[in-house]
């Protein structure tokens, strides 16, 4: 069996998408590793992108491209992320763009095709394999299906992640369906490593643009694993608007509304499903921030908390040592904290309050919460009403493991 088939979701078909998936051989034989996505005419396409300073060839050309002109086709290859390749790898992503284009002739330009790259940094692409492979996958554009494309852009992931969402408005049936990629190398300023989002809905190209950085925000911005930001992240949001109703170009429209709570749920579950796939991890972690004054405030924490690696082994060993995730609020830099005020809770256990162990705190109670696969640590800091949480990983030997080995 494939991997990671049996528990893969029922993906609806989005009318005015079709995908195409080969094997290129870009740093391993027999293994699926680029992806081609074919866009309708007349679709809306939205992307954010990663904000590291040294971020890849294919993310310059993504962004440029996006900028002149609608996307009418996707280009994915993983094993090499082109990133660290100076003017060659701008040439490179640009190729892949122009091979694409003029295969496929049609009156489709260089700029309508936009490339992704994902695996090892600094390294040469293998443009020539690349070019070679085009074909095949433009050939599979009839055949290859969502658990082909999420099987297509994996490096170190263990599986493929997939979501889906279909609800009805007003008698009239619609889709979201998407698929990401990324196990380490994960803490996103954007999005994450790659993610590919679409909709059959009509959707003005501003209000997607939007939507898509709005709910980015609150999840693929809320995982980290290692606290690295890689420099190919990328995630692109695709409305067909095959769905056939009157484009939606306000906040206020009632379908829209609708479509943006879905549109954070698929969403959340993409970025969740990166977390629990975390390379080396045994635990999913929610780090809750409450009662904080501000948002930064709260996401600061969090994420001080998510980063520290005294915390993430002491998870990875079922520890309940909770001074550490003590000393992490106290080294957090939060102005005027009065310290008799925080509480903190593993799992519902009330470890820490009034600034000290909890009188009803017991060990065994502790252990047992520590012991859970999946864990939530609650801080509430008792300054105001804002509440914001991340999910991360605890820290294994596997993930040094991984990561050591990971160009041999």
């Amino acid at each position: 069996m494939a991997v990671g088939v049996a528990n893969f979701p029922d993906m609806p078909q989005i009318n005015g998408l079709r995908f195409g998936v080969t094997e290129a051989g870009v740093k391993y034989a027999d293994r699926k590793d680029l992806v081609v996505f074919e866009i309708c005419e007349g679709a809306s396409v939205a992307g954010v992108f990663t904000k590291n300073a040294f971020c890849a060839a294919p993310v310059t050309v993504a962004k440029e491209h996006l900028a002149k002109a609608t996307p009418r086709f996707l280009i994915v290859n993983t094993g090499n992320a082109n990133a660290g390749t100076g003017e060659q790898g701008l040439q490179d992503a640009l190729s892949m763009c122009s091979v694409l284009a003029e295969i496929e002739g049609q009156d489709i330009t260089c700029e309508q095709v936009l490339p992704f790259s994902t695996g090892v940094i600094g390294e040469t692409l293998p443009i020539e394999k690349i070019a070679a492979a085009i074909p095949k996958a433009l050939s599979q554009l009839e055949h290859s299906t969502w658990f082909d494309v999420a099987t297509g852009i994996m490096t170190t992931d263990t599986r493929p992640k997939a979501a889906c969402r279909t609800f009805s408005y007003k008698g009239k049936v619609y889709s979201l369906a998407g698929v990401s990629k990324g196990a380490g190398m994960i803490k996103p300023n954007m999005a994450t490593m790659l993610a590919y989002v679409a909709t059959d809905i009509n959707i003005a190209p501003s209000l997607l643009q939007d939507w898509l950085q709005q709910t980015t925000e609150k999840s693929f911005n809320r995982i980290t694993i290692d606290s690295d930001t890689s420099t190919n992240d990328a995630c692109i949001l695709i409305a067909t608007g095959k769905a056939g109703n009157t484009q939606i170009s306000s906040i206020d429209d009632e379908l829209g509304k609708r479509f943006f709570e879905e549109l954070m749920s698929i969403m959340q579950e993409l970025a969740q499903a990166i977390v629990r796939d975390g390379e080396g991890a045994t635990k999913f972690v929610e780090i809750s921030v409450e009662q904080a004054s501000s948002t930064q405030e709260a996401l600061n924490l969090a994420f001080n908390i998510a980063h520290s690696p005294l915390v993430k082994t002491a998870l990875f060993a079922s520890d309940p040592n909770w001074g550490r995730i003590l000393a992490v609020v106290g080294r957090s830099d939060l102005p005027n904290l009065e310290i008799s005020k925080v509480q903190i809770t593993l799992n519902g256990v009330c470890i820490v309050e009034n600034g000290a162990r909890a009188m009803s705190y017991t060990e065994e109670a502790g252990q047992k919460a520590m012991s859970s696969e999946e864990i939530n640590i609650t801080v509430s800091l008792g300054r105001s009403q804002i509440n914001e949480s991340v999910w991360t990983t605890d820290l294994s030997h596997e993930y040094v493991s991984v990561n050591a080995d990971y160009r041999s």
